[in-house]
């Protein structure tokens, strides 16, 4: 494995941290939060169009730029630096690469142009209250030549933003197919939820939803395959970005502690408080490790199931540690919402538990060990 970047990727990663740097400041998310309506920078997310970051990853017959899996994490590395109020992982990672895989040509015809340009939000409702995300308990029966799909899902980002949302349901017979569902479509209702990081999401409840025999991804018998395809790199991709949270927040405690006075000298210079830092900046060269490691074999195609599931376990457990130290060694100015710190903390802790937390990433690791062993 070779986690240096190469010349292209390097630059597409310099785009991503100059744009994020100019467009999305304490000070601009700050309005975003305290506007009417969901979390989202209208604005950054056409930039982020028009250079081309949405487009990164697919085909370049579609209006991308052909690029891979490598280069999505970099720029949610970079996102997650600057806790940017932007819909890409969803787009991207849960909507866009999907289709781009297992569409059909009249469904990536229809939307992979419109996501590079900037001009479709996508999303996936890969979870449900209480329910394994493998075995989801909405349902999908034949109607007509088309399916109808009952059930609830908890949550799902940037719902009501979106244009189009993957629905996985359950087949008769035991079969789960992926559905292109409108969030607008009758039947469909959401109500917004209020989130840990503020990032918008909703609880769709789907009642008797019609869709058409074109609007299954990839068939309907390939639905569990894609299921598992969409889970592996949704978890890898909010590795990454929790690695930029992580990174961001130890940055600014850094350079906050060099600056911060106490008897006349900077608080970095106590032992306890470096003690605390040193113990911050190793977990988070843990998480940078495994997280590398994960999306690296996620882009080269081979088996990451291990890695990705230890990658978000560290990303959970020292993730916390490191927002938390930050928190602390901020003192009073943690707690300040005038104060960007914050904002890390709440977006680390519901990168935590998304698409299950530390105990369920151990377990998964260690049914895959009793399964198959390492030699």
């Amino acid at each position: 494995m070779d986690f240096a970047y190469d010349d292209d990727q390097q630059s597409i990663i310099d785009l991503a941290g100059q744009l994020l740097s100019e467009q999305s400041s304490h000070e601009r998310q700050r309005a975003v939060e305290l506007a009417d309506g969901p979390r989202f920078d209208a604005a950054l997310w056409k930039q982020l169009a028009e250079t081309g970051l949405i487009g990164t990853a697919l085909p370049e017959a579609y209006g991308g730029a052909g690029l891979g899996f490598i280069e999505v994490a970099s720029v949610l590395e970079r996102i997650g630096e600057h806790t940017a109020a932007v819909p890409y992982l969803e787009t991207v990672v849960l909507g866009a690469l999907p289709i781009a895989e297992f569409g059909s040509e009249a469904q990536k015809q229809a939307w992979l142009p419109k996501v590079a340009e900037g001009n479709a939000i996508l999303t996936a409702a890969l979870e449900e209250d209480q329910a394994d995300p493998l075995q989801p308990t909405t349902r999908a029966r034949r109607d007509g030549n088309g399916f109808a799909i009952t059930g609830s899902k908890l949550p799902v980002p940037a719902a009501e933003l979106a244009h189009r949302m993957l629905v996985p349901a359950a087949l008769e017979g035991g079969d789960i197919a992926i559905f292109l569902v409108d969030p607008k479509a009758q039947g469909v209702a959401q109500t917004a939820l209020r989130t840990t990081s503020g990032q918008p999401a909703s609880l769709v409840r789907l009642d008797d939803v019609k869709v058409g025999a074109d609007d299954v991804l990839g068939g309907p018998d390939a639905g569990r395959l894609i299921l598992e395809w969409i889970l592996l790199r949704a978890t890898a991709a909010k590795c990454a970005m929790g690695l930029g949270v992580c990174e961001a927040a130890l940055r600014m405690t850094a350079e906050y502690t060099k600056q911060r006075k106490q008897f006349d000298q900077p608080i970095a210079m106590f032992q306890a408080v470096g003690h605390r830092a040193a113990d911050a900046f190793i977990d988070v060269q843990g998480i940078r490790l495994t997280t590398l490691q994960a999306c690296w074999r996620v882009a080269a195609g081979v088996p990451a199931e291990r890695e990705v599931a230890l990658a978000k376990y560290w990303v959970a457990e020292a993730g916390q540690r490191v927002v938390a130290a930050a928190q602390h060694l901020h003192g009073g100015m943690g707690v300040d919402r005038d104060y960007p710190v914050h904002r890390f903390y709440l977006f680390a802790k519901q990168l935590e538990l998304d698409l299950g937390g530390a105990s369920q990433q151990l377990r998964r690791i260690g049914r895959m060990l009793a399964e198959a062993p390492l030699h």
